[in-house]
């Protein structure tokens, strides 16, 4: 009997399919963590170092302006020299410039320092979730991916635990809060020796016998390569991301992504600010609420992708975000509906952040897809970057209301141009996500392939 074959999109989930998603893990996790623990350790750093609004937003902000370089630089660059150096490089920056916030001196090293740190996680989120889509199969691709956020969501809470207990110790305490980010990012780095280079990605470069090698020794011997990325369409970096056949999947991934995370950021970077402005008594009972809501919505966020269309999830998020964070802007009392709102707009967005690591990946053909999601998480990073550098300047002279309705406006526009232009990848082989329907984003339903769709018109 001849044996059955796959096609890579269609293998069985097997052991190195969990282990490349692991491996990813790590960089969310820290990712995570860094940038949580910048928001206690500016509770320590802000007085020691007399910082003014516009130190501690940039401070802030400093990991997500790095994070926006380094998506938009080594997102491209993974297109050209592959994805595996960059995934290996990225984690030895990160221990180093960690350990480094031991012997800072004044806010000038630790924006740079965390600026570094920043560029080398934004490489990563470039290049970690592009490595991991181009080996999942479909039928769990959406599920690997979005649970990089459940760890993202975890890394960010168990800096908030680690802050606390720190904090608690002396005045230099937030010397060893930043510094511990070196731990995770250490083990990832170690883990992640010997990992393989992305076989579509050496296709697109001709590299067809490495390709099936790596498929062979990884995937499976009886797994073949989806035929439709042999094809060798020039690659004009990010000019390509603006041609007629991508430019309204590249918009609506910016918009989008960028419409998630100003908020996000700008809130949760400030959190005991926000607390204060809402008449709430900021302490470790308020935070692990706000973090158990965080961690169960991301994880309630896995299964609603599962069970509902991408466009879909993406529409009803964006409107219930909202309409929740826009009620919260017109509360000028503490009472146990704010609590209820804030709460509820915890959870929902959270739970939409899953698809800031599935989305992307599937938007873009193999040959661009490390610059595509180079540039969709770069784009999203200086808008938060924006948000997060403005939010304390924006409570100070405007007042918490009317910093929650501009919020409010952002989460709004994403709510529009997810209605107009969203397009429906879930149950895509990666080829065919990447490929279809341009004239008409609104719906690709099932197995549909562009062909059938042609044959359809």
């Amino acid at each position: 009997m001849a044996e059955h074959k796959f096609k890579m999109d269609d293998a069985p989930l097997n052991k190195f399919h969990l282990k490349i998603t692991a491996l990813t893990f790590g960089s969310n996790f820290t990712d995570g963590y860094a940038l949580g623990i910048i928001g206690i350790a500016l509770a320590l750093i802000g007085p020691e170092m007399k910082l003014n609004s516009m130190w501690e937003g940039l401070i802030g902000s400093s990991a997500l302006i790095g994070l926006f370089l380094g998506s938009l630089v080594l997102g491209g660059l993974s297109d050209r020299v592959g994805r595996q150096k960059i995934y290996l490089f990225n984690f030895l920056v990160v221990a180093i410039a960690s350990v480094l916030q031991l012997f800072v001196n004044g806010p000038v090293e630790l924006f740079i320092l965390r600026l570094i740190i920043g560029f080398a996680l934004g490489g990563d989120y470039a290049v970690g979730s592009t490595l991991l889509a181009e080996f999942a199969p479909r039928k769990y691709r959406g599920i690997l991916l979005a649970s990089l956020n459940v760890l993202w969501t975890v890394g960010y809470v168990a800096a908030t635990i680690v802050g606390h207990y720190l904090g608690s110790n002396d005045n230099e305490a937030w010397r060893w809060m930043l510094a511990t980010s070196a731990i995770p990012a250490i083990i990832v780095l170690l883990l992640r020796i010997g990992t393989p280079e992305s076989p579509r990605w050496l296709i697109s470069m001709g590299r067809n016998e490495e390709a099936r090698q790596i498929v062979k020794k990884y995937i499976g011997v009886n797994v073949e390569i989806d035929e439709k990325i042999t094809e060798h369409p020039q690659n004009q970096g990010y000019l390509s991301l603006f041609n007629k056949q991508i430019w309204r999947r590249t918009t609506f991934g910016g918009i989008f992504y960028v419409c998630i995370v100003i908020p996000y950021f700008a809130i949760y970077t400030f959190l005991p600010s926000i607390l204060k402005s809402m008449g709430l008594s900021e302490n470790f009972t308020v935070d692990l609420w706000l973090n158990i809501f965080l961690i169960v919505g991301s994880l309630v966020g896995l299964w609603l992708m599962e069970k509902l269309s991408r466009r879909s999830f993406t529409i009803g998020t964006f409107a219930l975000m909202t309409i929740s964070l826009f009620m919260l802007s017109i509360l000028q009392r503490p009472d146990i509906l704010l609590i209820t709102l804030f709460l509820m707009f915890t959870f929902i967005i959270s739970a939409a952040s899953n698809l800031t690591l599935t989305y992307p990946a599937e938007l873009f053909p193999t040959e661009i897809r490390g610059s595509g999601v180079g540039f969709l998480t770069a784009f999203s990073r200086i808008g938060s970057a924006v948000g997060t550098f403005l939010l304390p300047l924006s409570l100070n002279n405007m007042g918490l209301g009317a910093t929650m309705i501009g919020m409010s406006a952002i989460l709004l526009l994403g709510t529009i141009v997810s209605i107009m232009w969203a397009p429906e990848t879930k149950s895509l082989s990666l080829s065919e996500a990447s490929n279809a329907l341009e004239d008409n984003p609104l719906h690709v339903e099932g197995k549909t392939t562009l062909n059938s769709m042609n044959r359809k018109a």
